[in-house]
């Protein structure tokens, strides 16, 4: 008996710790970049075509257009995901798009949600892509799983940065100009 009161403490304590990790590290913040031997307006139109997702984003099964126009700010999609086996869906609403220069979603899903922007920059006629990430769990369980294994998004953000990386390196396809509302033609 007193074995298994020992037990049920010890099992308190460590839930206890669990919960308090969740609560005083609400969030997991981390960056990660990488350097593409491509321009800067190749890389975002590879980047944002939808046909080469599957190519790059680990699990990615399809997206469902929700509202707004794909592409641009205000537009919500339903993102579909293999997890193990399991599908998973994830709203992203797109929250900033600068041609050329930088993009930013914010995703939502039963377990968290996540601030994500990558920002492109040109390093001598190479791409250099950044991307910036804080994840929230939905609660407090899983914000303290996030807490405890933040290398677990990391160690997923460099493969599909490593991923998109291979895609945009051997496109061939090529991209017409992007124009902006007054016809200027963005490079």
């Amino acid at each position: 008996m007193r074995i298994l009161k020992y037990l049920f403490v010890t099992l308190a304590l460590i839930l206890l710790a669990i919960v308090a990790v969740g609560f005083f590290k609400p969030t997991v913040e981390y960056k990660c970049d990488i350097i593409i031997e491509k321009p800067v307006a190749e890389s975002m139109a590879v980047m944002q075509d939808e046909t080469k997702l599957s190519e790059w984003l680990t699990g990615f099964k399809k997206i469902e257009h929700i509202s707004g126009v794909p592409g641009t700010v205000g537009a919500v999609s339903d993102v579909y995901f293999d997890n193990g086996g399991q599908e998973m869906s994830i709203r992203e609403t797109i929250t900033q798009v600068v041609q050329n220069e930088s993009i930013a979603m914010s995703y939502d899903s039963d377990m968290m949600q996540m601030d994500y922007k990558m920002i492109l920059s040109n390093i001598e006629g190479n791409t250099q892509i950044e991307s910036y990430t804080v994840v929230r769990g939905s609660n407090i369980i899983y914000r303290a799983l996030m807490a405890l294994s933040p290398s677990t998004f990391i160690s997923q953000e460099e493969t599909n940065l490593s991923l998109l990386k291979a895609v945009i390196e051997r496109n061939t396809k090529i991209y017409s100009p992007t124009v902006s509302p007054d016809n200027t033609v963005l490079e």
